[in-house]
């Protein structure tokens, strides 16, 4: 893998927005297929960075249609156009099927209405087909110029002024179905959806010793059903890429009583609505009842999601994709020439890049191929690493091979949680318990942190023991913020007594991932929000992206007086027009003078006449509540890869006289650009400010011009990782990324 930096060649200096100019170029954006929330994050993004370069956004509504249709159906957006949508599920142009486009006669029509107005540049949102007819689009583009200048329909002058098409797509479905992103428009909304289903489901069925079997979506491609199993425990899952064995029926039915018998009072099994046999028949959740029922005697209910997975508002995670691949979308046209081939904006890790827009459709046709003709393991392995990681990862944690079948590691770990509790903890206790059961270990649980662990606050915990525990909020074995130091020889003692080989601690400087704010829906009102993240900058600045923020005050860009009066006069100005809300962010430890009350009391006095203000201290409820889909699965995966790593190292010091004590037997596991990287933690001190515990480099910063831009503010976007089209084979299978 590399370092994980990109293999896109790296310009020698430095490349800003600035030095691109959309004057004189005109961009289509259009919606098509199935919608997916985030969608008119996208679409707001496209508008608003299209017109900040100085190009002409137009909407296309109702798809492909609207295309063909003209009219009224193509019409110039403005800023304030795309204003108050971030949090509107669903997409506000429109999106439909449409037959006449699949004609020549319609791309004619679709052509003819583009060439108008000008329109050279698409930013196409929507699966592969929607995609796939933007492709054939530009490669006939001047065909179609010709023939309507042969028909009389346009001049000459016109077919050489507007002699080639521009197209670069982004990808919208709830399914995560294209192959060569990690993760595409609606994914994690839809997940969202699904998790708040079971969480409900998982009360009622254990007031009732009842099996559910919950049907999602995904026709073709059994994503959600993996990561929805991978988040909630399930007890078992029916995915199309990976057909239970013959004789699966027995099996789980086995695995079910089991189950109950370690007195687990409910069982969830959860179906892709595209699940098959190994023969290609349907697995219904009909069958999946009645065999319960007949071979079991289980009281069992189905649950059919539909489109309540599509419905809703967007995540914040869906909210920052859709609103950086927008972003994205429109440097790519603003760079395209005639010999760029269409692309599509992709996420590989936190990095948006480029890939050849048919090459990654075709390796999307080629996991139903590998379906259709019972090459099942050849599917999963197309899907990508990250899918082929989930079904393994979901197979260990949910499968226990009877004792007498696990070889003994003769080795000991031991699990703490530190710092402040963070949704997400539960998922990494529960999958690195069960990993470390399954690799052979004794495991154990230390209470408290490290004021339990000096008091012997430590016991061995089972298989069974962290059942249920993906969906639950804080940390269940407690945690304090208490440091080691004054503790280390008591701490010693007990890893002495308990015979401890491996510590794994999950917690340090504490962060989480979701920001919940409600300021919309009033008449000129600016909200003045505080967030928590003690120095570190991160929630204020990429909730302020999800929300589209006016401004978000930050200790890693320091700021003064005559920021904030400029940015009242913003807010003023912005208040003027038709868009009469105002949301302002602010990290709890961004300026010792600056405070939340300050702020909202220069707002206040200054914005008299204009607009009031309302403040609000978001306070603890941000590390309360269930763990999102995201913070389980990254939990879980992590925590397995982490248990893995350790695996690694004690097979490696086993029959050694000396003790193992190296650098790198010291690891922080987490994300560098593309990767997940185990860095000594010995590397790690010349790269944190400890005083105020961030990293002295923050890879977010790169982002914050983004929200200014999207505000209506100048400001200076470094573009240089942007350019060049990447090989399709690199990301074809999903980066180990998916999902982070």
């Amino acid at each position: 893998m590399g370092d994980g930096s990109s293999s896109t060649p790296k310009t020698s200096f430095p490349k800003f927005l600035e030095h691109l100019s959309g004057a004189g170029k005109a961009i289509g954006v259009l919606t098509s297929g199935g919608d997916a929330q985030g969608m008119n994050a996208a679409v707001r993004a496209v508008v608003r960075m299209g017109i900040y370069t100085g190009a002409k956004v137009y909407f296309i509504y109702e798809g492909y249609q609207g295309m063909v249709d003209g009219g009224s159906n193509i019409v110039e957006a403005d800023w304030e156009s795309v204003s108050s949508i971030l949090q509107v599920g669903g997409t506000i142009i429109g999106s439909a099927r449409c037959k006449a486009f699949r004609t020549r006669e319609g791309r004619l029509k679709a052509a003819l209405n583009l060439v108008q107005l000008g329109i050279t540049n698409m930013c196409v949102i929507g699966g592969d087909g929607s995609l796939t007819g933007a492709n054939i689009f530009q490669e006939e583009w001047s065909g179609l110029l010709e023939e309507l200048a042969q028909n009389g329909k346009i001049s000459e002058e016109a077919v050489k002024m507007h002699g080639y098409l521009n197209v670069v797509g982004m990808v919208g479905s709830i399914d995560n179905d294209f192959c060569g992103t990690d993760m595409t428009i609606g994914t994690d909304s839809a997940l969202h959806r699904i998790i708040e289903v079971i969480d409900a489901i998982m009360t009622t069925a254990q007031s009732h010793q009842r099996t559910f079997v919950l049907e999602v979506m995904g026709r073709h491609c059994g994503y959600l059903a993996l990561v929805s199993a991978l988040a909630c425990g399930a007890d078992w899952v029916f995915l199309p890429e990976s057909p239970p064995e013959e004789g699966w029926e027995e099996n789980m039915c086995i695995k079910l009583s089991e189950n109950r018998a370690r007195k687990k009072r409910l069982n969830i099994i959860i179906v892709a609505e595209g699940a098959i046999d190994t023969q290609n028949k349907p697995i219904t959740s009909e069958k999946i009842k009645e065999l319960v029922v007949t071979q079991l005697g289980y009281d069992t209910r189905v649950t059919i999601l539909g489109h309540v997975q599509r419905g809703g508002t967007p995540s914040a995670f869906d909210r920052i994709l859709a609103s950086r691949m927008g972003v994205e979308a429109v440097i790519a046209l603003l760079e395209a020439t005639p010999e760029i081939p269409a692309c599509v904006v992709s996420l590989n890790g936190n990095h948006a890049v480029r890939l050849p827009l048919m090459e990654c459709v075709q390796m999307t046709q080629d996991v139903q191929k590998a379906m259709d003709g019972g090459r099942f393991k050849d599917a999963v392995k197309l899907r990508g690493r990250s899918f082929e990681g989930n079904l393994k990862t979901y197979k260990r944690l949910a499968i226990k091979l009877p004792d007498d079948q696990i070889p003994k590691s003769n080795c000991n770990v031991a699990v703490i949680n530190v710092g402040a509790p963070a949704a997400g903890m539960n998922a990494a206790v529960r999958s690195a318990v069960r990993v470390g059961i399954a690799e052979g270990h004794k495991m154990f649980a230390v209470y408290d942190g490290f004021d339990g662990f000096a008091k012997g606050h430590i016991k061995e915990i089972g298989w069974a023991d962290v059942g249920g525990w993906t969906g639950q909020g804080g940390s269940i074995l407690g945690t304090k913020r208490t440091l080691p130091g004054k503790y280390l020889e008591q701490i010693a003692e007990q890893i002495h007594v308990h015979n401890i080989n491996a510590l794994l601690i999950i917690g340090g400087f504490e962060t989480c991932d979701r920001i919940k704010q409600s300021a919309s829906g009033t008449k000129r009102r600016v909200f003045i929000i505080e967030t928590m993240g003690g120095y570190c900058g991160y929630l204020a600045n990429m909730g302020g992206l999800a929300a589209g923020a006016d401004a978000a005050y930050i200790f890693e860009e320091p700021f003064d007086i005559r920021d904030l009066q400029s940015n009242v006069e913003h807010l003023t100005e912005k208040m003027k027009t038709t868009i009469q809300r105002g949301l302002v962010l602010r990290n709890e430890s961004c300026s010792e003078n600056y405070t939340t009350d300050f702020i909202y009391q220069l707002y206040s006095e200054e914005g008299k006449g204009v607009f009031d203000c309302r403040k609000n201290v978001l306070g603890h409820m941000q590390q309360g509540g269930a763990p999102s889909p995201f913070d389980r699965n990254f939990g879980t995966k992590i925590s397995a890869r982490a248990m893995e790593w350790i695996t690694t190292k004690l097979k490696g010091s086993q029959g050694k006289a000396k003790k193992f004590v190296t650098n790198d037997s010291i690891c922080l596991l987490g994300i560098r650009k593309r990767n997940l990287l185990f860095q000594p933690v010995t590397e790690l001190k010349k790269e944190t400010d400890f005083e105020h515990r961030i990293p002295k480099e923050q890879w977010w910063l790169k982002l914050r011009p983004l929200m200014k831009i999207l505000a209506k503010y100048k400001a200076s976007y470094d573009v240089s990782d942007a350019g060049q089209l990447e090989p399709v084979h690199q990301h074809g299978t999903q980066g180990e990324l998916a999902d982070i």
